[in-house]
Order: C-alpha cells, then sequence, then structure tokens
C-alpha cells in the first residue's frame, strides 16, 4: 500500500514538469514506479492501463531494446496475476528472445527471462517447451551463475515440474525430478532460507511428484 501511495506521489510530482529529454524520463521513471505500485497493492487491472501505456510512450519515443524489454517484463508480470497466461507467454518469449539478441546467452538477464518463460510455460502446461528450454539454459546458469544462485535454483524447479507433470512421464523421469528436487531444496534451505517462496515451492512440487508417483505405481499394478 505505501508504495502504490508514492508512486501517485511520484506520478503527481513529475507530470507538470516541462517539456525537455530529462522531464520526460523522469515521468517516465514515475510512472514505472506507480505501475509497479499498483501490482504490490494487487490493483492489477489499473497497474495493467499504466504499463501500457508506459510501453506504449517507449515506442513512440524510440526509447532503447533495453527499456522496452524491462516495460514487457513488467507488463508480462501484470498478465499473469490477470490470469491471462496466453498474453503472458507470448510477451515472456519476446523478453527472453531479446535479452538473447541484445545480452547473448550467458547474461544474468537472459537467464532470468528463461526462468520467467519456463514458468509461464508450466502454467500453461506446456511442459515439453519447458524441459527443452530449461535443459538448454540450466547448464549455463550453473556455469554462470552457479549451483547456489537463486536463477539456477528456480530453474532446476521448472525443469523437474516439467518433467514429472508429463503424461508420458516414465519411471527414469520421476526418479530424475525427485533427485533433482531433494538437492535443489537442500541447497534452496541452506542459501534461501526456508521462508523463501523457491523453498515453498520445492516442498510442494516434492509432495505432487511423489504423490503423481504412488498413482502412476498403483496404475501399473492393475493393469494385465
Amino acid at each position: 500500500v505505501v508504495y502504490c501511495a508514492l508512486g501517485w506521489a511520484c506520478w503527481k510530482t513529475y507530470l507538470g514538469r516541462p517539456q525537455g529529454p530529462e522531464a520526460d524520463w523522469l515521468r517516465g521513471a514515475a510512472m514505472t514506479l506507480l505501475g509497479n505500485g499498483l501490482s504490490e497493492a494487487e490493483r492489477h487491472e489499473e497497474a495493467l492501463s499504466v504499463q501500457e501505456a508506459r510501453l506504449s510512450t517507449l515506442r513512440r519515443t524510440g526509447a532503447s531494446e533495453k527499456y522496452l524489454l524491462i516495460a514487457q517484463g513488467n507488463l508480462a508480470c501484470t498478465y499473469d496475476s490477470l490470469g491471462r497466461r496466453e498474453e503472458a507467454s507470448r510477451i515472456r518469449q519476446e523478453v527472453y528472445s531479446g535479452n538473447l539478441k541484445l545480452y547473448g546467452a550467458e547474461h544474468r538477464e537472459t537467464l532470468r527471462e528463461a526462468s520467467n518463460f519456463a514458468a509461464t510455460l508450466l502454467e500453461l502446461k506446456r511442459y515439453q517447451e519447458c524441459l527443452s528450454l530449461m535443459r538448454k539454459s540450466i547448464p549455463v546458469a550453473r556455469r554462470v551463475l552457479g549451483e547456489n544462485n537463486g536463477i539456477t535454483l528456480a530453474m532446476q524447479l521448472h525443469s523437474a515440474v516439467a518433467l514429472y507433470s508429463n503424461d508420458d512421464a516414465t519411471p527414469d523421469d520421476f526418479r530424475e525430478a525427485m533427485t533433482t528436487l531433494e538437492e535443489t531444496g537442500r541447497t534452496a534451505r541452506r542459501v534461501l532460507g526456508d521462508s523463501h517462496s523457491t523453498t515453498g515451492w520445492v516442498k510442494v512440487a516434492l509432495r505432487d511428484c511423489q504423490r503423481l508417483l504412488v498413482r502412476a505405481a498403483l496404475r501399473a499394478r492393475e493393469a494385465p
């Protein structure tokens, strides 16, 4: 709520400034803060209007690719919050591809957006696409960011969930997913702590994987 209020105060402060490059930059930054503040206050429809206006302004004024990608990423987060997964997925893919082209495969922002795109693919149950992206990205994240980095751990979580959630998952897939989740969970607890969202999601995924594994075993036992 405080973030949202400060966003409005910032926007109102800079809205009436004279025209010019510095004033335009300040107004744009204030608009970004307002959009993010509205999102934090869970006023997502209002945030969407602000973020769409911000992206339109950036495109109209010929902003650099860096700032366009940031604005698109914020917009994708809001689409996710509103349950508009297909639109979020489309933008996530654009942002990931844009970062890949701008920074290269080994840049932190590229890896972060790969993880974000994978999370949206999971929401849409596009498990094979998610798994393919993560198998390409995880070795790079481990080499560049390290085994203990939050982005690396999130990627491993996405990969494991995609692996066991697939309808065609084999016993080997379940075993690989379980091993990945157990190792990721231990590292997440040590590095991020028990209260971190990634640690919590690993616990949920581990329970889900165990449940599906039992179900698959029962089906195999009942098969003629």
